[in-house]
C-alpha cells in the first residue's frame, strides 16, 4: 500500500515560488493584504528606497529606535541566509516556526481569492514573504515597522504601506532590466514611494536623479528633505570607519565611531539621522542625541565590509553586487591599505559583470568565480572566461562551481580572501564560515 506523500509546508510552497521570477505591480500584493484584514494598516511605518545604503540606513535607524526605548520591527530582504531574516522584532530574527505560521496564513488567504477569481495567479514570493512578514508585525504589536525596500519602489510589493516618513539613500545604476538605463529613470521608480503629507528624505544623488525626485515628489505632495541641506558634517577615517560629528537643523550628534566600516556610511549615516528626525516629529515620539548615536556606533549588519578571522585566515566578506557597491568596498580597500587579496565571487547573469567586477580586480592577487545557489546566476565557467578579460595577465583566475569549495581554495593560497558579489552567495558562505569556526575580527 502506498503512503500518501507528506504535506508540502508553507516554507516549501513559497521557495517553489522563486521559479517565477520578479512581477512588479501592486494589485496582487493589495488584494492579499485586504483578504488578510489590512496587517501594515495596524502599525506605523518607515520607508527606505536606494540603490545602495538602504539596508545599512535602516539597520541604523531599527537600533536607534531600540535605544530610545521604541518597540520596532524591520523588513530586511533577501535574506541571508535563512528566510526569517526577513522579519525582524526588537533587533532578532524572529523564531522559524513564527515565520513559518505567518506563512501558512498567507497562504491560505491566496487559495481563497484564487478559488474566488480575485487572484488571476499565485504572488510572487517577494509578495508572499513580504506579507507573511507584515502579519507577524501585526500580531507582534509593534511600536514601528522599518520596511526596506526589495526592488525600486514604484511597483515593490513594499509600496502599499503609508508610512509616517520615507528615504532614498542613493540612486545609481542596478536592476537596469526592470528600473530603466538613465539614472532619472531610475530615480523615478526610487521616488514612486512618494506620498501626499508623507516627508521624503534624500540621500547624496545626482543632479538629474534629484530633478526627477524634486519632480515626483511635488507631483505627489510629498515634502522633501534633501539629508545635507543645513548639515555641517565632520568626518575623519579612523582604521577602515568613519567617525562623524554632525549637526542639523534639529540637533548635534557625535563625534562617534560608525560601527559598518566605509567611508560611504557616513553618508547613510547622514540619511538615517534626518529620517530618525522626521520620525520624531511626525510620531510624537523623542528620539534623544543618545540614542540616534547609539543607532550609529552600535549597529550591526552582517556581510557589509565585515572582517571574519579563524586563527590567522581571514575574510573581508561584502555583498557588492552592484558598480556603486563595488566602487565602495574598492574605496575601503585603498584607504584601508589592505594588500592584494583572494577574490571569491560571483554575479547575477543579468548584471554588468564588467562594472561590478573592474573596480576589485586592481586589488586581487587571484580570482575564484563561482556561482551562487538560485538560476539567475552566471555560470562558474562563463564568469571566469569575462574574469579573465578583464583581469591583468597577472590575476589568475579559476572556475569552481562548488562555493564552498571556492572559499577552501582561495583559503590554500595563505593570504586574505575577499568574498564579494550576490548577497545569495555571500549570505549563505558567512554562515557556514561561521559555523566553522570564524567570528568577527
Amino acid at each position: 500500500m502506498r503512503a500518501d506523500p507528506a504535506p508540502v509546508t508553507p516554507t516549501a510552497r513559497l521557495f517553489a515560488l522563486e521559479q517565477f521570477g520578479i512581477k512588479l505591480g501592486l494589485d496582487a500584493m493589495r488584494a492579499l493584504l485586504d483578504a488578510l484584514g489590512r496587517p501594515h494598516d495596524r502599525w506605523p511605518s518607515l520607508h527606505v528606497a536606494g540603490t545602495n545604503g538602504k539596508g545599512s540606513v535602516s539597520a541604523m535607524t531599527e537600533r536607534a529606535l531600540r535605544a530610545a526605548a521604541v518597540r520596532p520591527a524591520r523588513h530586511t530582504p533577501p535574506h541571508r541566509p535563512r528566510l526569517e531574516e526577513r522579519a525582524a522584532l526588537d533587533g532578532a530574527d524572529v523564531a522559524p516556526a513564527r515565520f513559518e505560521a505567518a506563512l501558512a496564513t498567507v497562504f491560505a488567504a491566496i487559495d481563497r481569492l484564487l478559488a474566488d477569481g480575485t487572484l488571476p495567479h499565485v504572488p510572487t514570493f517577494f509578495e508572499v514573504s513580504t506579507a507573511a512578514a507584515f502579519v507577524v508585525f501585526a500580531e507582534a504589536g509593534i511600536d514601528v515597522a522599518v520596511v526596506e525596500v526589495g526592488l525600486g519602489g514604484r511597483f515593490d510589493a513594499t509600496n502599499v504601506i503609508t508610512p509616517v516618513a520615507g528615504a532614498i539613500t542613493s540612486i545609481d545604476f542596478d536592476h537596469e532590466r526592470h528600473l530603466g538605463s538613465t539614472l532619472g529613470a531610475i530615480a523615478h521608480e526610487k521616488a514612486g514611494i512618494a506620498k501626499a503629507g508623507v516627508p521624503l528624505v534624500v540621500g547624496d544623488v545626482p543632479a538629474d536623479a534629484w530633478a526627477t525626485i524634486a519632480r515626483d515628489a511635488d507631483a505627489a505632495g510629498a515634502p522633501l528633505v534633501r539629508a545635507s541641506d543645513g548639515v555641517v558634517v565632520d568626518a575623519a577615517m579612523d582604521g577602515g570607519h568613519a567617525r562623524l560629528a554632525l549637526t542639523t537643523p534639529q540637533g548635534r550628534y557625535g563625534p562617534v565611531r560608525l560601527a559598518l566600516a566605509g567611508l560611504h556610511q557616513a553618508g547613510n549615516a547622514l540619511v538615517a539621522v534626518r529620517l530618525l528626525e522626521t520620525f520624531a516629529a511626525r510620531n510624537g515620539r523623542p528620539v534623544p542625541r543618545a540614542a540616534v548615536e547609539a543607532g550609529l556606533a552600535h549597529v550591526t549588519w552582517p556581510a557589509r565590509l565585515e572582517w571574519l578571522r579563524r586563527g590567522e585566515a581571514r575574510v573581508l566578506v561584502d555583498a557588492a553586487h552592484n558598480p556603486a557597491g563595488a566602487r565602495g568596498l574598492a574605496s575601503y580597500l585603498a584607504m584601508a591599505g589592505v594588500p592584494p587579496m583572494t577574490l571569491v565571487t560571483s554575479v547575477m547573469a543579468d548584471k554588468d559583470v564588467a562594472n561590478v567586477l573592474a573596480p576589485l580586480l586592481p586589488h586581487a592577487a587571484a580570482v575564484v568565480a563561482t556561482q551562487a545557489d538560485t538560476p539567475r546566476a552566471s555560470t562558474a565557467p562563463a564568469l571566469a572566461g569575462e574574469l579573465r578579460r578583464l583581469a591583468p595577465p597577472s590575476v589568475a583566475v579559476q572556475a569552481e562551481a562548488d562555493p564552498r569549495a571556492a572559499v577552501r581554495s582561495a583559503l590554500a593560497a595563505g593570504r586574505p580572501v575577499l568574498l564579494a558579489g550576490s548577497i545569495y552567495l555571500v549570505g549563505p558562505l558567512r554562515a557556514w564560515l561561521v559555523d566553522e569556526g570564524f567570528r568577527t575580527a
